[in-house]
């Protein structure tokens, strides 16, 4: 596996991402309909891994950033 380092400027209110709106109502939708009926079809179950993607890689880069903020602090 390798690994590529990136550089960059976050804005002052970083701690503050999320998916957009929109997008997480989509995405509960999404979730809510398989609970109702048990599956999603082919296109809902993408879209709604391709969300799910998003917000793990939000919530990671939310994290490392807190990670090097406190690094920074030190």
């Amino acid at each position: 596996m390798s690994s590529v380092m990136l550089r960059i400027e976050l804005p002052d209110d970083w701690a503050a991402f999320r998916l957009p709106s929109a997008l997480d109502e989509r995405l509960r939708e999404l979730l809510d309909r398989q609970d109702q009926y048990g599956f999603l079809d082919e296109a809902q179950r993408r879209e709604a891994e391709a969300l799910c993607n998003l917000v793990d890689m939000l919530a990671l880069l939310k994290l490392r950033a807190e990670n090097a903020n406190e690094k920074a602090a030190e």
